[in-house]
């Protein structure tokens, strides 16, 4: 196991960003036995919880790659892991990223979950000309020109697309036809992607679009919201929120009876979390996710024993950031971010954790995009998420209560 310590893998860093020191990171480059790893996570603030999430992934493949011999291109260097606390503010995770980069001799960093972080520190990773490999959703992280951002999940608006298609799908093999939708969202760089994503698919099948609101990340009082969707008349709804946003969401429509289905936006309604502050009223929720743990259970049960839930996707996806990295460095090679930064855009990542991704495989774009990555709907059920769409993975039967 990857310990926390200055010998190992560097400090944690805190909200200040303070950063092991750096004469312990030379000392292991010097003697060729490691290769520093940058991992830029909200381990605070609102987004905490999918920052621990996400770390655990990462940490897990980390310490098979070094248990297995490390990097056997680079004589078998090990993975040393250098973690910092972005916070859940933008403004923070660039300082944080611009800090690491300066303190310490990283050849990639993976990050942030928060897709308005992660585009906060590709500025800084741009710059620097590291490569910066992400889960995030938002269209914006593969959509200006950058040359080191490597998205390794579908964007936001082709998950909210198939959020909506999905559904519609879902619906339709429950005997109901869909006409009219309301759609809500948090105003962030995830959320309004999302949200776009929603429109294209209900305007391509004709759906009214009959409550389209964005609501502040933490809001603190969804009743105005609720008391619009009971009003709208929709047959269902879509809310992409983080998870205290969704918590809010759904208690508040369960208990004034608004039994109409709610299909979330991952985040928040993916996490074991959502089910525990939820209790029954979790049951029967669905969601658009970019990957689910059902659907390599080889796999995904080693973080179950590890960790003790289940391998919530944002852990899912940052373990095949991690992996697919350390295919780049044997395909290269070389731990150089030029050479990866070649190796990752030319290269199809087979094997390894790339086999949890619905498209068994990464392959980047030219943007940095993977363009193998198919979203799943998935569904609470017993406490645990089950992949119920599209019908080639699908694990179970989807239960529409329309």
């Amino acid at each position: 196991m990857i310990k926390l310590s200055p010998t190992r893998r560097g400090l944690m860093l805190g909200a200040a960003g303070a950063i092991a020191a750096p004469y312990v990171v030379r000392d292991a480059i010097a003697q060729g036995k490691a290769v520093n790893v940058g991992v830029i996570l909200p381990l605070s603030g609102a987004n905490a919880q999918f920052g621990i999430n996400s770390r655990n992934g990462i940490e897990l493949v980390a310490d098979e790659i070094n248990a297995a011999g490390g990097i056997k291109a680079l004589g078998g260097a090990r993975i040393n892991l250098v973690v910092a606390d972005s916070t859940s503010t933008p403004t923070t995770a660039a300082n944080v990223a611009q800090r690491l980069l300066t303190q310490n001799d990283v050849v990639a960093i993976l990050g942030a979950f928060a897709s308005s972080l992660t585009i906060a520190i590709s500025e800084v990773t741009e710059r620097r000309g590291v490569p910066l490999l992400t889960m995030s959703f938002s269209d914006q992280i593969t959509g200006r020109g950058f040359e080191n951002i490597f998205q390794v999940v579908a964007k936001a608006s082709v998950i909210g697309k198939a959020q909506f298609d999905g559904t519609v799908a879902i619906a339709a093999s429950a005997g109901q036809k869909l006409e009219r939708i309301a759609i809500m969202y948090e105003d962030t760089a995830y959320g309004t992607s999302q949200a776009g994503g929603l429109r294209e698919g209900a305007k391509a099948a004709g759906v009214q679009i009959v409550m389209d609101d964005a609501y502040p990340l933490g809001i603190t009082d969804v009743t105005p919201l609720i008391n619009k969707l009971r009003a709208s008349g929709a047959q269902a709804v879509f809310p992409v929120s983080y998870l205290n946003d969704s918590l809010q969401i759904i208690r508040a429509m369960r208990q004034q009876r608004i039994t109409i289905p709610a299909i979330g936006g991952a985040a928040g309604y993916v996490i074991p979390d959502f089910e525990k502050g939820l209790g029954e009223f979790a049951e029967g929720v669905l969601s658009i996710s970019p990957a689910n743990y059902d659907l390599a259970p080889e796999l995904t049960e080693r973080f179950r024993k590890r960790f003790g839930y289940f391998m919530v996707h944002e852990a899912l996806e940052h373990a095949v950031c991690m992996d697919v990295l350390a295919q780049a460095m044997e395909k290269a090679k070389s731990a150089k971010s030029e050479d990866l930064r070649k190796a990752l855009h030319g290269g199809r990542f087979e094997g390894g954790w790339t086999k949890a991704m619905t498209g068994g495989a990464v392959q980047f774009d030219k943007t940095g995009l993977n363009t193998l990555s198919v979203p799943v709907m998935v569904q609470w059920r017993n406490k645990e998420l089950v992949t119920v769409w599209p019908s080639d993975v699908a694990k179970a039967k989807a239960v529409w209560a329309g």
